[in-house]
This record gives structure tokens, C-alpha cells and sequence, in this order.
């Protein structure tokens, strides 16, 4: 079921490996959230252009710093001659193109390379569709991240941070950076305490039922912090499975040395799961096959 949402506000709900795009119109101008992979850049910047119907894309605003997020960025800077705001606590990261601290480099990702215009920071408002919105920082799934909450239409868009069913991969807590899963459930019970009527998530369509959706957050959250190694493979899973939607095919017998290929994967399974290398392989695509997220074909696996 479609969740209404003002007119001023429009979800151009994406499949993987792109994050939802999310235009604010503001008479004859309007502001972007969040922009995509990179490899759909070009996508990215069509679709925007269409539903733009003659507007002026003035803004775009990053929720956080990850490739799904960021990847269009250059192309809609290059296309709409739009300014870019992110969190202010990726300043440097974003600056000196951090290819480690982006997590391009130890997930196997890509992003073109931008230079932001603007900084927000949380406790900030900015208004966009004709609404004011605070900035909430969200941390867990990315320790800079920001929500975006609307408390007169009572809407979130939360990026990452809460989805329908569940939220992002808790990276910091798996790269030892910092207490991600103390920090997830802080920021859940932050945006449960706020009033809630609708949240437009960074993956999968705008939903209206909260009361249960943080309640699954919750669950989850617990159960990972119960179960460490059941995180890291689940970590494992999404970031094996992601790099094989932008790769989509790979001959069967290479798929070992493909997951080997991905430092965060490895790191991840010496550090916590330690399955012999050719075990980990194995069990992955098993698992992923399970799960549909590949098809064996005439000796190829293809994702999708």
C-alpha cells in the first residue's frame, strides 16, 4: 500500500545497487536527497531530470558518506550545477577522497569523486518542499549520519538508519572503529520517542507502520548484540551479495577468488567467523543461492 506524502515531496524508490533518491520542489527550484551508485549515474541523472519538469535542482543533501548514497553526486553536479551539502563530521573524509574511510576500497565499491559545497551538522534545520527539517544525528550504521525529521507532517527520512525491516550493516562495530551497536540502539530509541506518521527510508518504499518496524529494529539489534559472528556474516552476505549485482557475472569457478578479493569480507571472516577460505567461499554461495540473491548458469553465477 502507497503511503501519501505531501506534494511537495517526491520518492523515486530505487532497486539495488542505488539508495532512494528524494525530491523536496520548492516552487520553481528543489533540493535532492541522496543520489544513487555510481553506475547508475547516468540513470540518475534522467530520472531527475524528468520528474524536475523544468525546475532548477538548487541542492543536493547527502544523508551519509556510503557509495549507494554519493555515487551520483558528480554527475547531478556536472548536469544541474547544484551545490552539495553532507555532514559536517565527513568534511575530511569527502576532502581528501578517503577511498578507506568512504569504504570504497575495503568493500570493493566505486564512487566518483566530488567536492561538497556545504556542511550540515546535526541540531541544523534547512527547509526543503516548503518544510523545515531538522538534522538528527543517526549513528550506527555510519557514525556521521544524519536523519532528516519534519515534526509538522511527521515524517523521517532516515537513510540507512531504520528501514522496514531493520537498518544498514553496523560497519563500525565490525571494523573496531567504534560501539556501533550501542550506538544503533541509542539512535532507535531516539527516533522511536519522536512522533512518527510516515518515513521515507533509503531502501524500499515510504511505510507507515513504526510502532512495528522499530519494534523488528529492536529485535534485531538485540539479536546481533547477543551474537556478534551472527552480524559479521550477515555483514559478510550483504557485501558479497552487493558486489555481485554491480559485477552480475562471473564464470562459477572464479567466484572463490572473487570473494577473496574483497578485504572487508576477509578481514571480517579472520576476525570473527574463521572459516577456512575455500569453506568460506563455498558456504557463501550456498547461502546466497538459497536466498536467490544468485542463479547458477551453464557454469556462471549470475546476481539478480
Amino acid at each position: 500500500m502507497s503511503v501519501p506524502l505531501p506534494a511537495s515531496l517526491l520518492v523515486l524508490e530505487r532497486g539495488w545497487l542505488s539508495a532512494n533518491n528524494i525530491l523536496c520542489f520548492d516552487g520553481d527550484e528543489a533540493t535532492l536527497v541522496d543520489s544513487g551508485y555510481v553506475t547508475h549515474a547516468a540513470q540518475t541523472v534522467d530520472l531527475v531530470g524528468h520528474a524536475l519538469s523544468g525546475r532548477r535542482l538548487k541542492r543536493l543533501v547527502n544523508t551519509h558518506s556510503h557509495s549507494d548514497h554519493i555515487g551520483g553526486n558528480a554527475a547531478l553536479q556536472a548536469a544541474f550545477g547544484c551545490e552539495v551539502m553532507v555532514p559536517a563530521g565527513l568534511h575530511a573524509t569527502i576532502a581528501d577522497w578517503d577511498e578507506d574511510a568512504l569504504l570504497l576500497s575495503p568493500l570493493g565499491q566505486q564512487a566518483a569523486r566530488f567536492q561538497h559545497d556545504r556542511l550540515i551538522g546535526a541540531g541544523s534545520e534547512l527547509e526543503m518542499g516548503g518544510l523545515n527539517w531538522q538534522a538528527l544525528a543517526v549513528p550506527g550504521h555510519d557514525m556521521e549520519a544524519l536523519a532528516y525529521y519534519n515534526p509538522e507532517k511527521r515524517i523521517l527520512i532516515s537513510g540507512d538508519a531504520l528501514w522496514e525491516n531493520g537498518f544498514g550493516v553496523i560497519f563500525p562495530e565490525l571494523l573496531g572503529e567504534a560501539d556501533g551497536l550501542a550506538s544503533t540502539r541509542a539512535t532507535l530509541e531516539m527516533l522511536s520517542r519522536l512522533p512518527i506518521d510516515t518515513v521515507i527510508p533509503g531502501h524500499g518504499s515510504p511505510f507507515a507502520a513504526v510502532d512495528a518496524v522499530f519494534e523488528r529494529a529492536f529485535r534485531r539489534v538485540d539479536s546481533f548484540a547477543a551474537d556478534i559472528d551472527k552480524l559479521a556474516w550477515h555483514a559478510i552476505k550483504v557485501i558479497v551479495s552487493f558486489a555481485m549485482l554491480e559485477k552480475r557475472r562471473l564464470p562459477a569457478a572464479d567466484f572463490p577468488a572473487f570473494v577473496l578479493g574483497l578485504p572487508f569480507a576477509v578481514d571480517v571472516n579472520r576476525r570473527y567467523v574463521g572459516l577456512p577460505e575455500d569453506v568460506l567461499a563455498a558456504r557463501l554461495e550456498r547461502e546466497l543461492l538459497l536466498v536467490n540473491a544468485l542463479r547458477r548458469e551453464d557454469g556462471f553465477l549470475t546476481a539478480g
